[in-house]
Protein backbone atom coordinates (compact mmCIF):
# COMPACT_ATOMS: atom_id res chain seq x y z
CA UNK A 1 0.00 0.00 0.00
CA UNK A 2 1.44 3.13 -1.11
CA UNK A 3 1.66 6.18 1.88
CA UNK A 4 -0.87 8.24 0.64
CA UNK A 5 -3.16 5.36 0.74
CA UNK A 6 -2.61 4.78 4.13
CA UNK A 7 -6.21 6.25 6.15
CA UNK A 8 -4.60 6.80 9.61
CA UNK A 9 -0.62 6.40 9.44
CA UNK A 10 2.30 8.70 10.71
CA UNK A 11 2.67 8.77 7.02
CA UNK A 12 -0.02 9.22 5.74
CA UNK A 13 -0.01 13.27 5.09
CA UNK A 14 -0.25 13.20 1.14
CA UNK A 15 -4.09 13.73 1.09
CA UNK A 16 -3.53 16.58 3.87
CA UNK A 17 -5.75 19.38 2.85
CA UNK A 18 -4.58 22.31 1.16
CA UNK A 19 -3.71 25.06 3.58
CA UNK A 20 -2.47 22.36 6.29
CA UNK A 21 1.08 23.29 7.81
CA UNK A 22 2.73 20.52 10.07
CA UNK A 23 3.45 21.27 13.44
CA UNK A 24 7.18 21.93 13.45
CA UNK A 25 6.24 24.46 10.79
CA UNK A 26 5.09 26.71 14.22
CA UNK A 27 8.44 25.62 16.38
CA UNK A 28 9.67 28.78 17.90
CA UNK A 29 6.95 30.97 17.15
CA UNK A 30 4.37 31.76 19.41
CA UNK A 31 2.01 28.27 19.71
CA UNK A 32 -1.16 31.25 20.87
CA UNK A 33 -3.33 33.53 19.10
CA UNK A 34 -6.65 34.25 17.66
CA UNK A 35 -8.12 33.10 14.44
CA UNK A 36 -11.34 32.84 12.83
CA UNK A 37 -12.78 29.70 11.34
CA UNK A 38 -11.72 30.32 7.93
CA UNK A 39 -8.28 30.77 9.19
CA UNK A 40 -7.64 34.45 8.96
CA UNK A 41 -6.25 36.02 11.76
CA UNK A 42 -8.88 38.45 13.77
CA UNK A 43 -8.02 42.64 13.44
CA UNK A 44 -5.60 43.40 16.34
CA UNK A 45 -3.65 40.23 16.70
CA UNK A 46 -0.29 40.18 15.66
CA UNK A 47 1.32 39.35 12.37
CA UNK A 48 3.98 37.52 14.24
CA UNK A 49 0.79 34.56 14.99
CA UNK A 50 1.68 33.83 11.44
CA UNK A 51 0.95 30.39 9.24
CA UNK A 52 3.02 29.05 11.97
CA UNK A 53 0.30 29.56 14.41
CA UNK A 54 -2.19 28.60 12.13
CA UNK A 55 -1.10 25.06 12.01
CA UNK A 56 -1.53 24.84 15.60
CA UNK A 57 -4.75 25.58 15.44
CA UNK A 58 -6.06 23.41 12.23
CA UNK A 59 -7.96 21.04 14.30
CA UNK A 60 -9.84 23.66 15.68
CA UNK A 61 -10.58 24.92 13.00
CA UNK A 62 -11.96 21.84 11.21
CA UNK A 63 -13.84 20.69 13.50
CA UNK A 64 -15.26 24.16 14.56
CA UNK A 65 -19.24 24.17 14.82
CA UNK A 66 -20.34 25.98 11.20
CA UNK A 67 -22.16 28.98 13.64
CA UNK A 68 -18.93 29.33 15.83
CA UNK A 69 -17.76 32.47 16.16
CA UNK A 70 -13.72 33.26 16.36
CA UNK A 71 -11.93 31.63 18.63
CA UNK A 72 -10.01 33.91 20.91
CA UNK A 73 -6.73 32.35 23.14
CA UNK A 74 -5.31 35.19 25.43
CA UNK A 75 -1.89 34.31 25.76
CA UNK A 76 -1.19 36.88 28.92
CA UNK A 77 -4.30 34.96 30.59
CA UNK A 78 -2.94 31.35 29.41
CA UNK A 79 0.35 32.57 31.01
CA UNK A 80 -1.15 32.83 34.17
CA UNK A 81 -1.81 29.06 34.68
CA UNK A 82 0.37 28.20 37.65
CA UNK A 83 2.64 25.64 37.19
CA UNK A 84 1.10 22.99 39.82
CA UNK A 85 -1.87 23.32 37.59
CA UNK A 86 -0.48 22.55 34.09
CA UNK A 87 1.22 19.40 36.37
CA UNK A 88 0.72 17.60 39.13
CA UNK A 89 4.06 17.37 40.45
CA UNK A 90 6.38 20.08 41.61
CA UNK A 91 9.09 21.11 44.31
CA UNK A 92 9.24 23.57 47.33
CA UNK A 93 12.28 25.23 48.55
CA UNK A 94 11.46 26.87 51.59
CA UNK A 95 13.65 30.27 51.56
CA UNK A 96 13.39 30.65 55.02
CA UNK A 97 14.91 27.65 55.93
CA UNK A 98 17.57 28.49 53.76
CA UNK A 99 18.35 31.74 55.68
CA UNK A 100 18.01 29.61 58.70
CA UNK A 101 21.15 27.67 57.92
CA UNK A 102 23.06 30.39 56.26
CA UNK A 103 22.77 32.09 59.75
CA UNK A 104 23.37 28.91 61.59
CA UNK A 105 26.60 29.22 59.03
CA UNK A 106 27.45 32.47 60.06
CA UNK A 107 27.30 31.66 63.51
CA UNK A 108 29.08 28.95 63.48
CA UNK A 109 32.49 30.42 61.52
CA UNK A 110 32.10 33.99 63.72
CA UNK A 111 32.88 37.21 63.30
CA UNK A 112 35.61 37.92 60.42
CA UNK A 113 35.23 35.09 58.45
CA UNK A 114 33.15 35.77 55.37
CA UNK A 115 30.81 33.16 53.25
CA UNK A 116 30.74 32.18 50.20
CA UNK A 117 27.61 30.96 49.44
CA UNK A 118 28.01 28.26 46.40
CA UNK A 119 24.65 28.25 44.32
CA UNK A 120 26.22 25.96 41.24
CA UNK A 121 23.92 23.21 39.91
CA UNK A 122 21.23 25.86 39.76
CA UNK A 123 22.09 26.37 43.81
CA UNK A 124 21.92 22.35 43.99
CA UNK A 125 18.95 22.18 42.61
CA UNK A 126 16.88 24.71 44.47
CA UNK A 127 17.39 27.72 42.30
CA UNK A 128 20.41 30.04 42.56
CA UNK A 129 18.66 33.11 41.98
CA UNK A 130 16.31 33.04 44.67
CA UNK A 131 18.93 31.39 47.26
CA UNK A 132 21.81 33.68 46.26
CA UNK A 133 19.69 36.40 47.09
CA UNK A 134 18.48 35.18 50.07
CA UNK A 135 22.07 34.05 50.92
CA UNK A 136 23.42 37.40 50.37
CA UNK A 137 20.31 39.08 52.45
CA UNK A 138 21.15 36.59 55.35
CA UNK A 139 25.03 37.81 55.54
CA UNK A 140 26.69 35.66 52.61
CA UNK A 141 28.77 38.13 50.98
CA UNK A 142 30.38 36.17 47.73
CA UNK A 143 28.89 33.64 45.44
CA UNK A 144 30.09 30.18 43.78
CA UNK A 145 29.10 29.45 40.33
CA UNK A 146 30.59 26.61 38.59
CA UNK A 147 29.97 28.10 34.51
CA UNK A 148 30.29 31.64 33.23
CA UNK A 149 26.58 30.79 32.36
CA UNK A 150 25.53 29.98 36.07
CA UNK A 151 26.99 33.58 36.68
CA UNK A 152 25.89 35.49 34.13
CA UNK A 153 22.23 34.29 35.23
CA UNK A 154 22.75 35.72 38.66
CA UNK A 155 24.16 38.88 36.74
CA UNK A 156 21.04 39.28 34.83
CA UNK A 157 18.75 38.79 37.79
CA UNK A 158 20.55 42.05 39.27
CA UNK A 159 22.84 40.23 41.70
CA UNK A 160 25.56 42.21 42.51
CA UNK A 161 27.80 40.83 45.08
CA UNK A 162 31.27 39.15 43.69
CA UNK A 163 31.20 36.29 41.72
CA UNK A 164 33.83 33.29 41.62
CA UNK A 165 33.96 30.71 38.62
CA UNK A 166 35.50 27.94 40.87
CA UNK A 167 37.30 26.76 37.84
CA UNK A 168 39.65 28.04 34.50
CA UNK A 169 37.12 28.54 31.81
CA UNK A 170 38.30 28.52 28.28
CA UNK A 171 39.64 31.20 26.99
CA UNK A 172 37.67 32.10 24.05
CA UNK A 173 34.82 33.44 26.85
CA UNK A 174 37.43 35.62 28.41
CA UNK A 175 35.17 38.63 27.15
CA UNK A 176 32.01 37.46 28.89
CA UNK A 177 34.30 37.59 32.85
CA UNK A 178 34.95 40.92 31.99
CA UNK A 179 31.63 41.91 30.69
CA UNK A 180 29.74 40.43 33.34
CA UNK A 181 32.76 41.22 35.97
CA UNK A 182 33.08 37.24 37.12
CA UNK A 183 35.66 36.58 38.55
CA UNK A 184 37.53 33.05 37.25
CA UNK A 185 39.47 30.60 38.99
CA UNK A 186 43.37 30.33 37.39
CA UNK A 187 46.00 27.91 36.95
CA UNK A 188 47.75 28.05 34.13
CA UNK A 189 49.86 31.02 32.50
CA UNK A 190 48.45 31.11 29.19
CA UNK A 191 45.06 31.51 30.83
CA UNK A 192 46.17 34.37 32.71
CA UNK A 193 48.02 36.42 30.18
CA UNK A 194 45.49 36.16 27.73
CA UNK A 195 42.92 36.97 30.49
CA UNK A 196 44.86 40.36 31.46
CA UNK A 197 45.66 41.12 27.89
CA UNK A 198 42.01 41.63 27.02
CA UNK A 199 41.82 43.52 30.02
CA UNK A 200 44.01 45.22 29.56
CA UNK A 201 42.61 46.33 26.44
CA UNK A 202 39.59 47.78 27.71
CA UNK A 203 41.77 49.83 29.94
CA UNK A 204 40.22 47.67 33.46
CA UNK A 205 41.55 45.20 35.95
CA UNK A 206 41.43 41.45 35.64
CA UNK A 207 40.58 40.11 39.23
CA UNK A 208 40.83 36.38 39.72
CA UNK A 209 41.70 33.75 42.33
CA UNK A 210 44.10 30.97 42.35
CA UNK A 211 43.77 27.51 42.62
CA UNK A 212 46.63 25.17 44.59
CA UNK A 213 46.44 21.83 44.14
CA UNK A 214 47.38 20.32 47.40
CA UNK A 215 45.97 17.12 46.20
CA UNK A 216 42.84 16.12 45.27
CA UNK A 217 44.41 16.34 41.76
CA UNK A 218 41.49 17.52 39.81
CA UNK A 219 42.73 20.93 38.88
CA UNK A 220 45.24 23.97 40.18
CA UNK A 221 48.34 24.62 40.07
CA UNK A 222 50.70 22.43 41.97
CA UNK A 223 51.65 23.46 45.57
CA UNK A 224 54.81 23.28 45.28
CA UNK A 225 55.10 25.19 41.91
CA UNK A 226 52.88 28.27 42.91
CA UNK A 227 56.14 30.71 43.62
CA UNK A 228 57.22 29.56 40.33
CA UNK A 229 53.49 29.95 38.74
CA UNK A 230 52.91 33.34 39.87
CA UNK A 231 56.72 34.33 38.32
CA UNK A 232 55.50 33.72 35.53
CA UNK A 233 52.21 35.56 35.13
CA UNK A 234 52.73 38.39 38.00
CA UNK A 235 54.75 40.71 35.45
CA UNK A 236 51.44 42.24 34.12
CA UNK A 237 49.48 45.14 35.06
CA UNK A 238 46.28 43.85 34.60
CA UNK A 239 46.36 41.09 36.60
CA UNK A 240 45.00 41.50 40.19
CA UNK A 241 45.00 38.49 42.69
CA UNK A 242 42.10 38.60 44.55
CA UNK A 243 42.04 35.52 46.57
CA UNK A 244 43.67 31.92 46.48
CA UNK A 245 42.43 28.75 47.86
CA UNK A 246 42.09 24.73 47.49
CA UNK A 247 39.87 22.15 47.59
CA UNK A 248 39.70 18.94 50.00
CA UNK A 249 38.89 16.12 48.78
CA UNK A 250 38.63 14.23 52.67
CA UNK A 251 36.63 16.67 54.52
CA UNK A 252 33.45 14.69 54.67
CA UNK A 253 35.70 11.08 55.71
CA UNK A 254 36.00 9.96 58.85
CA UNK A 255 39.87 9.39 58.43
CA UNK A 256 41.29 12.69 58.77
CA UNK A 257 45.10 11.79 57.23
CA UNK A 258 45.04 12.93 53.59
CA UNK A 259 42.87 15.91 54.90
CA UNK A 260 45.84 16.85 57.61
CA UNK A 261 48.35 17.00 54.66
CA UNK A 262 46.29 18.46 52.32
CA UNK A 263 45.98 21.90 55.06
CA UNK A 264 49.65 21.19 55.33
CA UNK A 265 50.81 21.47 51.98
CA UNK A 266 48.35 24.37 51.59
CA UNK A 267 50.38 26.44 54.51
CA UNK A 268 53.11 26.05 53.36
CA UNK A 269 52.32 27.57 49.56
CA UNK A 270 51.14 30.03 51.31
CA UNK A 271 53.88 30.84 52.89
CA UNK A 272 56.24 30.11 50.43
CA UNK A 273 54.20 33.03 48.48
CA UNK A 274 54.45 35.55 50.85
CA UNK A 275 58.06 34.93 51.62
CA UNK A 276 58.93 35.43 47.36
CA UNK A 277 56.55 38.84 48.03
CA UNK A 278 53.17 37.95 46.82
CA UNK A 279 49.87 38.65 48.56
CA UNK A 280 47.80 35.63 48.46
CA UNK A 281 44.81 37.88 48.99
CA UNK A 282 41.38 36.23 50.18
CA UNK A 283 42.57 32.93 51.75
CA UNK A 284 39.59 30.09 51.27
CA UNK A 285 39.43 26.39 51.34
CA UNK A 286 36.67 24.66 53.39
CA UNK A 287 33.46 23.24 51.60
CA UNK A 288 30.58 22.58 54.06
CA UNK A 289 32.24 19.49 55.92
CA UNK A 290 34.94 21.36 56.77
CA UNK A 291 33.14 24.60 57.54
CA UNK A 292 31.53 22.80 60.30
CA UNK A 293 34.12 20.08 61.60
CA UNK A 294 37.24 22.05 61.24
CA UNK A 295 37.71 25.75 62.49
CA UNK A 296 41.78 25.77 61.71
CA UNK A 297 40.93 25.82 58.10
CA UNK A 298 38.14 28.87 58.32
CA UNK A 299 41.06 31.34 57.17
CA UNK A 300 39.55 34.47 55.94
CA UNK A 301 36.32 32.68 53.77
CA UNK A 302 34.61 29.59 53.62
CA UNK A 303 32.47 27.96 50.79
CA UNK A 304 29.47 26.08 52.19
CA UNK A 305 27.40 24.50 49.58
CA UNK A 306 25.41 21.32 50.29
CA UNK A 307 24.81 22.82 53.85
CA UNK A 308 23.28 25.72 52.86
CA UNK A 309 20.15 23.81 52.00
CA UNK A 310 20.16 21.65 54.61
CA UNK A 311 21.78 18.91 53.54
CA UNK A 312 25.29 17.57 56.02
CA UNK A 313 27.90 16.57 54.19
CA UNK A 314 28.67 13.75 56.31
CA UNK A 315 27.40 11.77 59.37
CA UNK A 316 29.93 14.01 61.74
CA UNK A 317 28.41 17.28 61.28
CA UNK A 318 24.47 15.81 62.32
CA UNK A 319 25.04 16.95 65.94
CA UNK A 320 27.22 19.91 65.06
CA UNK A 321 25.13 22.13 63.61
CA UNK A 322 21.12 22.89 63.27
CA UNK A 323 20.33 22.37 59.51
CA UNK A 324 17.13 21.81 58.24
CA UNK A 325 16.38 20.89 54.66
CA UNK A 326 14.82 23.06 51.98
CA UNK A 327 13.50 21.15 49.52
CA UNK A 328 10.57 18.86 49.28
CA UNK A 329 8.91 17.14 46.37
CA UNK A 330 4.98 16.90 46.15
CA UNK A 331 2.80 15.20 43.49
CA UNK A 332 -0.93 14.81 42.94
CA UNK A 333 -2.29 11.79 42.51
CA UNK A 334 -3.20 11.18 38.39
CA UNK A 335 -4.93 7.73 38.35
CA UNK A 336 -6.14 5.25 40.94
CA UNK A 337 -7.71 1.67 40.18
CA UNK A 338 -8.56 -1.41 42.05
CA UNK A 339 -6.04 -4.28 40.96
CA UNK A 340 -6.72 -7.78 40.92
CA UNK A 341 -4.78 -10.05 42.66
CA UNK A 342 -1.57 -11.47 41.10
CA UNK A 343 -2.01 -8.77 38.51
CA UNK A 344 0.74 -7.01 37.29
CA UNK A 345 1.85 -3.39 37.30
CA UNK A 346 4.13 -1.24 35.48
CA UNK A 347 7.35 -2.56 33.13
CA UNK A 348 8.36 -5.51 33.29
CA UNK A 349 5.18 -6.56 35.91
CA UNK A 350 7.76 -7.20 38.60
CA UNK A 351 4.96 -6.11 41.34
CA UNK A 352 1.88 -8.38 41.18
CA UNK A 353 -0.97 -7.19 43.40
CA UNK A 354 -2.28 -8.97 46.73
CA UNK A 355 -5.49 -8.05 46.02
CA UNK A 356 -7.46 -5.50 48.13
CA UNK A 357 -5.18 -2.74 47.30
CA UNK A 358 -5.44 0.36 45.33
CA UNK A 359 -2.94 1.74 43.05
CA UNK A 360 -2.28 5.14 42.46
CA UNK A 361 -0.14 6.60 39.90
CA UNK A 362 2.11 9.50 40.25
CA UNK A 363 2.69 12.02 37.12
CA UNK A 364 6.31 12.35 37.70
CA UNK A 365 9.58 9.78 36.98
CA UNK A 366 13.13 9.44 36.64
CA UNK A 367 13.38 11.76 33.77
CA UNK A 368 11.91 14.24 37.18
CA UNK A 369 15.05 12.73 39.60
CA UNK A 370 12.42 9.49 40.81
CA UNK A 371 15.62 7.68 40.20
CA UNK A 372 14.46 4.24 38.86
CA UNK A 373 16.79 2.20 41.00
CA UNK A 374 14.20 3.59 43.81
CA UNK A 375 11.39 0.94 42.32
CA UNK A 376 10.02 -0.99 45.22
CA UNK A 377 12.15 0.86 47.93
CA UNK A 378 11.00 3.75 48.84
CA UNK A 379 8.05 5.27 50.34
CA UNK A 380 5.76 8.33 49.74
CA UNK A 381 3.45 10.03 52.39
CA UNK A 382 -0.02 10.75 52.15
CA UNK A 383 -1.94 12.19 55.14
CA UNK A 384 0.61 11.79 57.64
CA UNK A 385 1.15 8.21 56.52
CA UNK A 386 3.65 5.79 54.71
CA UNK A 387 2.87 4.22 51.75
CA UNK A 388 4.83 1.56 49.46
CA UNK A 389 6.30 2.78 46.18
CA UNK A 390 5.47 -0.23 43.52
CA UNK A 391 6.22 -1.44 40.07
CA UNK A 392 9.09 -0.31 38.29
CA UNK A 393 9.67 3.38 38.46
CA UNK A 394 8.47 5.01 34.92
CA UNK A 395 10.59 7.93 32.63
CA UNK A 396 7.08 10.28 33.70
CA UNK A 397 4.65 8.38 36.34
CA UNK A 398 5.14 5.93 39.20
CA UNK A 399 2.66 3.51 41.45
CA UNK A 400 2.32 3.38 44.93
CA UNK A 401 -0.13 1.15 46.80
CA UNK A 402 -2.75 2.17 49.57
CA UNK A 403 -4.23 -1.20 51.17
CA UNK A 404 -7.59 -0.90 51.28
CA UNK A 405 -8.19 -3.42 54.37
CA UNK A 406 -9.01 -2.64 58.05
CA UNK A 407 -6.32 -3.85 60.71
CA UNK A 408 -7.46 -2.35 64.17
CA UNK A 409 -8.01 1.03 64.62
CA UNK A 410 -5.75 2.22 61.79
CA UNK A 411 -8.38 4.46 59.61
CA UNK A 412 -8.79 3.56 56.15
CA UNK A 413 -7.57 5.85 53.42
CA UNK A 414 -10.13 6.62 50.22
CA UNK A 415 -7.43 8.20 47.69
CA UNK A 416 -8.51 9.93 44.75
CA UNK A 417 -7.62 11.73 42.15
CA UNK A 418 -6.19 15.19 43.03
CA UNK A 419 -5.20 14.14 46.13
CA UNK A 420 -1.15 15.33 47.33
CA UNK A 421 1.32 13.36 47.96
CA UNK A 422 5.00 14.10 49.47
CA UNK A 423 7.60 12.45 48.10
CA UNK A 424 10.32 14.22 50.10
CA UNK A 425 9.86 15.77 52.82
CA UNK A 426 7.93 15.24 56.08
CA UNK A 427 4.17 15.61 57.31
CA UNK A 428 3.60 14.64 60.62
CA UNK A 429 5.68 11.58 61.98
CA UNK A 430 6.35 10.32 58.37
CA UNK A 431 9.57 11.42 56.80
CA UNK A 432 11.15 10.29 53.89
CA UNK A 433 14.84 11.98 53.23
CA UNK A 434 17.13 12.45 50.37
CA UNK A 435 19.51 10.72 52.67
CA UNK A 436 17.27 7.64 52.78
CA UNK A 437 17.08 7.43 49.18
CA UNK A 438 21.42 7.89 48.36
CA UNK A 439 21.83 5.23 50.80
CA UNK A 440 19.45 2.73 48.74
CA UNK A 441 20.96 3.97 45.65
CA UNK A 442 24.67 3.86 46.89
CA UNK A 443 24.99 7.74 46.01
CA UNK A 444 24.89 10.85 47.82
CA UNK A 445 21.88 13.47 48.14
CA UNK A 446 23.83 15.75 46.44
CA UNK A 447 23.35 13.83 43.18
CA UNK A 448 19.22 13.34 44.13
CA UNK A 449 18.71 17.24 44.86
CA UNK A 450 19.95 18.06 41.82
CA UNK A 451 17.80 15.21 39.82
CA UNK A 452 14.74 16.27 41.40
CA UNK A 453 15.13 20.03 39.73
CA UNK A 454 15.41 18.78 36.15
CA UNK A 455 11.75 19.71 34.85
CA UNK A 456 9.08 19.78 37.74
CA UNK A 457 8.08 23.63 38.12
CA UNK A 458 9.22 24.73 41.72
CA UNK A 459 7.90 26.98 43.98
CA UNK A 460 9.23 28.65 46.74
CA UNK A 461 7.59 28.98 50.49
Amino acid sequence: MAAQDIPNGFTGFANRKPGFEPASASVGRTPVGAYTTEGTPLSGVPSTYGSGAQGAFQYARDHARPDAGAANFDPDKLRLIPATDRRWAWTEVDLGVVRHNMTALKQHVGHGVRVMAVVKADGYGHGAVRCAKTALNSGAEYLGVATIDEAIELREALVNAPILVLSQPPMEAIPLLLAYKVMPSIYTPDFAIQYAEAADAYSIRAPYHLVVNTGMNRIGVRHDEVVEFMSQVSFHRALDLVGTFTHFATADAPETLDFHIQTKRFLEALQAMKVAGFDPGIIHAANSAATIRYPDVHFDMVRPGIALYGLHPCQETRTMIDLRPALSVHARISDTRLVPMSEGVSYGLNYRSPGSVRICTLPLGYADGMRRGLSGRTDVIMEGRRFRQVGNICMDQCMFEVDLRTYGTRRRIDPQIGDEVLIVGRQGDSIVTLDDMANMLGTIHYELSIGFAQRMPRLYV
